[in-house]
C-alpha cells in the first residue's frame, strides 16, 4: 500500500457503525428521488462497515450526515467541498476542464453543480474550503495530452478565483486513487493505487479522445 495524503478537520465521526442500521440508510437512499446528475449508487461498504455512495464520472453528491461519499479516478478530477459550520460537504467527478454542453464530465460545469447543491443546503461560498484529488497519468504514452495536468491546473485555478482555500490535495503523479470523503465531519481519505483496473482505463482513454494534443508545458495522513 502506498503512502496517502489526507486531512481530518474533526477526530469525531458519525459514521453509522454496524450492519442493521447502515444497511437500512442505504435501502432508505435507494428509494428517494435523485436529481440529474446526482450519483444513485447506493452501498453497504464492508470496510467501514458503513452506508455509502460511489460518485461516478460526471455525478456528484451532497450531504449533511456522514455517509461515505466514493469514487475511483484516473486522470479524472474528484472536489470535495465543505463548510464545518453548516456541517455540510460534497464531492464531484469529472473529466474534462471544458467540453461542449452542460455536463457534470466538464469541469466548470461540475464546480457549479457542486457548489450550487451545497448552498441549496445552507452552506455559505464564503465558508467553503476544498479539497482536491486526481490528475494522474495513468495512461503510458498519453503524456504529451496532459490531461490530468490540464484537470488539476483548472480545478486550482476556479477554487482560486472563486476564493476557495484549497486546505489538501493530492493530485497528479501516475498513481490512480480511491477518494472517500465524509461529508458532516469533512475528513477526507486517499488511497493511491499500485495499477488502474480496464474500467478506469477505459473511462481515461475515453476522456482522452475528446483532447487535442498541447504544447508541454496540509493535513494528517489517513490510511484505509
Amino acid at each position: 500500500m502506498s503512502s496517502l495524503a489526507s486531512t481530518s478537520p474533526s477526530s469525531s465521526s458519525s459514521l453509522v457503525n454496524g450492519g442493521g442500521a447502515a444497511a437500512a440508510w442505504v435501502t432508505k437512499l435507494k428509494g428517494q428521488p435523485r436529481k440529474n446528475g446526482e450519483a444513485s449508487f447506493f452501498f453497504y461498504d464492508s470496510h467501514f462497515r458503513n452506508a455509502a455512495v460511489k460518485v461516478l464520472p460526471g455525478e456528484y453528491f451532497v450531504e449533511g450526515e456522514d455517509l461515505l461519499i466514493m469514487t475511483t479516478l484516473g486522470s479524472c478530477i474528484a472536489a470535495c467541498l465543505w463548510d464545518r459550520t453548516a456541517m455540510v460537504g460534497g464531492m464531484n467527478h469529472f473529466m474534462l476542464p471544458e467540453g461542449n454542453g452542460e455536463s457534470g464530465r466538464y469541469g466548470t460545469y461540475a464546480m457549479e453543480l457542486l457548489i450550487n447543491e451545497m448552498m441549496k443546503r445552507g452552506a455559505s461560498k464564503g465558508r467553503m474550503e476544498a479539497k482536491v484529488f486526481g490528475g494522474g497519468a495513468v495512461i503510458t504514452g498519453m503524456n504529451s495530452l496532459n490531461v490530468g495536468e490540464r484537470n488539476t491546473n483548472f480545478v486550482l485555478d476556479f477554487l482560486k478565483t472563486e476564493r476557495i482555500p484549497v486546505v489538501s490535495k493530492d493530485v497528479m503523479d501516475v498513481y490512480p486513487r480511491k477518494v472517500c470523503f465524509l461529508p458532516k465531519s469533512g475528513k477526507a481519505m486517499v488511497k493511491r493505487l499500485a495499477a488502474a483496473n480496464e474500467a478506469l482505463l477505459q473511462q481515461d482513454r475515453g476522456a482522452v479522445t475528446k483532447v487535442q494534443p498541447v504544447a508541454a508545458g496540509g493535513g494528517s495522513i489517513d490510511l484505509f
